[in-house]
């Protein structure tokens, strides 16, 4: 579950062209990035959503292999906040990549949740061939077609994955890749995905954006941190949002829920930002993008 931060009146992203077709207050700070629900406990799962809705935050990016849909849609219902506030995203799991797998996939989340609709549904990473995968998002579209979803993406398609998805679309199938979800961070920046997706104006959502505090000693982090008077997580946040991404930061502890959010009242220098370019491609998560072939 990734809680996304957005609404006060500070700094805008325009996020609110995830999809013509779906509502999405982006251009709110309190939407800039989410609270991540990565495999946690029911338990924690709904007491740390709470505290994030409580705290501002108003985008759950949760998945069905985490398990926790549920909880975090009784977060948000327990919030007393209106359901149009709050953008849900969940994901079809890589062992449901084919048609009729994603279908199911799509019904038990939607059913799970129970929010009458969910935000956006992305495709959590390329596997299943190029029939499973193709026909997974064919799935996708007809449950934008239905109400069920509003927008529609995809997670850790590499170029090759995307270029495919494209032509299919392009044949007549339909459907638009609204969100595009990788782990993103200045040890594994991702340009070439990044610049194909925002040449056809999708949205850049970046997981692990504080790289699972693996390096938080690093000296560019350190002198930027004390720069700031900031901590090394609200440097990579910042990082993130001025590189026009929606950050995903995941937490279960109730200060770091709110110190994620306090990256509003400073702004990197160019000369920071470049210095952040570090030229490193050291993911500390799985890469589907980069291992899984045609």
């Amino acid at each position: 579950m990734a809680f996304d931060f957005r609404g006060g009146k500070r700094e805008r992203l325009s996020v609110s062209k995830v999809s013509k077709s779906s509502w999405t207050p982006m251009d709110d700070w309190r939407y800039k990035y989410a609270s991540k629900s990565v495999q946690l406990p029911p338990e924690i799962t709904e007491k740390v959503t709470l505290k994030a809705l409580e705290t501002g935050y108003r985008h759950i990016d949760s998945a069905k292999y985490y398990a926790n849909e549920k909880e975090c849609a009784v977060a948000m219902k327990k919030s007393g906040i209106d359901r149009s506030k709050i953008f849900f995203t969940t994901k079809v799991p890589a062992s449901s990549m084919s048609y009729e797998k994603a279908k199911e996939a799509i019904e038990q989340s939607v059913a799970a949740a129970d929010l009458g609709y969910i935000d956006l549904i992305l495709l959590h990473a390329p596997y299943g061939g190029k029939e499973g995968r193709l026909g997974a998002w064919r799935a996708l579209v007809e449950a934008q077609k239905a109400g069920h979803v509003r927008s529609i993406g995809v997670s850790n398609y590499g170029i090759h994955h995307l270029e495919e998805l494209e032509e299919y679309i392009n044949s007549g199938v339909g459907g638009q890749i609204s969100v595009g979800q990788y782990e993103i961070h200045p040890w594994c920046a991702r340009e070439d995905i990044v610049a194909w997706l925002k040449k056809r104006n999708v949205v850049v959502e970046a997981y692990s954006p504080l790289v699972q505090a693996q390096r938080m000693d690093e000296p560019v982090l350190q002198n930027l941190a004390k720069k700031h008077n900031k901590t090394g997580a609200q440097i990579l946040i910042r990082w993130s949002l001025q590189k026009g991404y929606v950050p995903l930061p995941k937490s279960v502890t109730d200060s770091r829920i709110v110190e994620n959010t306090q990256v509003f009242d400073f702004e990197l220098s160019g000369e920071d930002m470049e210095s952040l370019n570090t030229g490193i491609y050291a993911p500390v998560c799985w890469d589907p993008a980069k291992d899984v072939p045609l």
